[in-house]
């Protein structure tokens, strides 16, 4: 399956193919990760940067495994630990890493576009878009996507409705542009606080209550709840909010049986989603876990490797 990738900054900007592609592509890895030895020499003599200006322990623990399973040479860079807390700009602290050739820089920053803004201040260095502030968060998405393709046998004609934080999630919003783009029906529920009417701009179906979004879902996708909305009077309390919008199995039962359940991690369990369903076998909150080594390790290949655009067989590994 051939497909050229230059950087992922985002969902957005991808089409259907490639968005297919992708995901096929990491279906390719999923083989790997399952070996006695996990290790394969994909980008031996590559390095690859992991720049986390922002915390995070799924994502970059699951970029850095990523990159040692393809051999390639992982250097870790934390917020505490980097040039940025001397005063330093991010690009250049980048620019500094870039004149020491690494082959990907891997970016988690707290400010929307940082990753857009590396592209083209650093060029000539693949950039990857760990989670750019409240922008995007595209290797989340495509393992999401993974994840549904295994469990559906396809992308197409699902309906994906959002429960929780949608006005403040990257998580949410690559989500929304990718199932836009392939076609699904998109569903957000949350209080009216924070999912809005201009959602629906999106071509996104806005429900206040579970009784009236969730029917009809083949996934539910449960949504950290901040607290910061709590200073900010976006919700009451959050026994209120729970009290509402909880992702329990009852509710599921009644609502939507079939569905399976996502979550982006972290759970909150007992706030956003009871213990019985992300411990239940709807749950595939693991397997998504599972599929970012993947789905990251794909992207890396795809990015680092200098035969971009050559077929990838798991054969030559």
């Amino acid at each position: 399956m051939a497909i050229k990738l230059e950087h992922l900054v985002g969902i957005s900007g991808l089409t259907k193919d490639q968005i297919v592609s992708l995901v096929g592509v990491a279906q390719e890895f999923v083989e790997i990760n399952s070996r006695s030895v996990k290790k394969v020499p994909a980008l031996r003599g590559r390095t690859i940067v992991n720049l986390f200006l922002e915390p995070s322990t799924r994502t970059r623990t699951s970029f850095e495994i990523a990159g040692k399973r393809l051999s390639a040479d992982v250097i870790n860079i934390s917020g505490s630990s980097s040039s940025t807390t001397k005063g330093e700009t991010l690009v250049d602290t980048a620019l500094n890493i870039r004149s020491m050739s690494p082959d990907t820089i891997v970016l988690r920053h707290s400010f929307s576009g940082s990753c857009e803004l590396l592209k083209k201040m650093v060029p000539g260095v693949p950039i990857v878009n760990a989670g750019d502030g409240l922008h995007e968060h595209p290797t989340q998405a495509l393992l999401d996507a993974l994840t549904l393709q295994q469990n559906f046998g396809g992308l197409e004609n699902l309906t994906i409705t959002m429960v929780g934080d949608v006005l403040r999630s990257r998580v949410a919003r690559s989500n929304i542009i990718m199932h836009r783009i392939l076609g699904n029906e998109v569903r957000i529920i949350a209080p009216p606080t924070i999912a809005r009417k201009e959602f629906e701009s999106w071509g996104v179906k806005v429900f206040h209550t579970m009784k009236e979004g969730l029917p009809g879902s083949d996934v539910v996708m449960s949504l950290r709840m901040k607290h910061e909305y709590l200073k900010d009077f976006y919700i009451p309390n959050l026994d209120e909010y729970s009290s509402m919008y909880i992702v329990s199995e009852g509710t599921l039962a009644k609502y939507c049986p079939n569905a399976i359940v996502l979550a982006p991690g972290p759970i909150i369990r007992g706030t956003e989603i009871t213990s019985e369903v992300a411990d239940g076998p709807r749950s595939m909150i693991l397997k998504q876990v599972e599929n970012g080594v993947a789905v990251r390790m794909s992207i890396l290949y795809l990015l680092a490797s200098k035969e971009k655009s050559e077929d990838l067989t798991m054969e030559e590994f």
